[in-house]
């Protein structure tokens, strides 16, 4: 997954120590709960040597899980979470999106109804519990860490950001990432995969698109999701914002 996810180059990461780069299987049930803990534990052991750590990345909620904590969520049913997969896999993800819609409206316009992962997680409490997944969302208080956080985030100009991005989609397509993909078919339902990046040339193999259609829509895709970032990291005043290019 080197390509669709950016990864940094070895060229990048000289002379800067980077964690949690290539630490997990795509075949592993990773989230947010899973790497406070896994990146908890690595600070503890930055901040003996270290009295600052960059923390850095683009998923919101990943972010605040290690910087403030997330909601407690109740157990769900394994059988549950299959079922939904299975059901992703034969029927797509708009099906899924219309029963969050029904059972949970509030979830239904809070999250990103494009994240497979997302929708799947929320329909995956709903149905364990009988109970709407933002029922279980608090306004409780951040979480004490024994650091202190400084949170900064870049932007730039609108129009200029998303020439970068399509200028970035090329760059990773002339780099492989058609055959990325395809070396990635037998592990398309895991959900990692469920990103941008890759569903679209999934659908493009499947044929459910040609290929300018599919590179149209993978631009398209990934600037709405730099928009929803933009969004989500708004609603913190905490913010320094850094104004790019000027």
């Amino acid at each position: 997954m080197s390509i669709g996810t950016a990864k940094p180059t070895a060229a990048e990461m000289q002379g800067v120590p980077h964690h949690f780069i290539d630490s997990h299987s795509i075949t592993e049930d990773y989230n947010a709960g899973r790497f406070e803990v896994d990146c908890l534990a690595r600070l503890g052991e930055l901040f003996q040597r270290h009295p600052l750590v960059i923390l850095t990345g683009g998923s919101g909620l990943y972010l605040q899980a290690v910087t403030e904590g997330l909601d407690d969520m109740p157990q769900t049913s394994p059988a549950v979470r299959a079922a939904l997969q299975q059901e992703l896999a034969a029927h797509g993800l708009a099906p899924l999106v219309a029963e969050l819609e029904r059972l949970d409206p509030v979830t239904y316009g809070r999250i990103d109804r494009q994240n497979h992962q997302r929708v799947v997680r929320a329909l995956e409490v709903t149905r364990s519990t009988g109970q709407p997944f933002s029922s279980f969302h608090t306004a409780k208080a951040a979480a004490a860490r024994p650091f202190n956080v400084i949170k900064v985030a870049l932007t730039r100009e609108r129009e200029e950001l998303y020439q970068r991005i399509d200028q970035r989609v090329d760059s990773m397509l002339a780099a492989g990432l058609l055959e990325e993909v395809k070396a990635l078919l037998p592990y398309r339902h895991h959900n990692a995969l469920h990103t941008v990046g890759y569903q679209e040339i999934f659908d493009y193999l499947d044929g459910l698109h040609d290929w300018p259609e599919a590179v149209r829509l993978l631009k398209r895709n990934t600037r709405h999701y730099a928009k929803r970032q933009l969004t989500w990291f708004r609603r913190d005043p905490a913010y320094q914002w850094v104004e790019l290019g000027k």
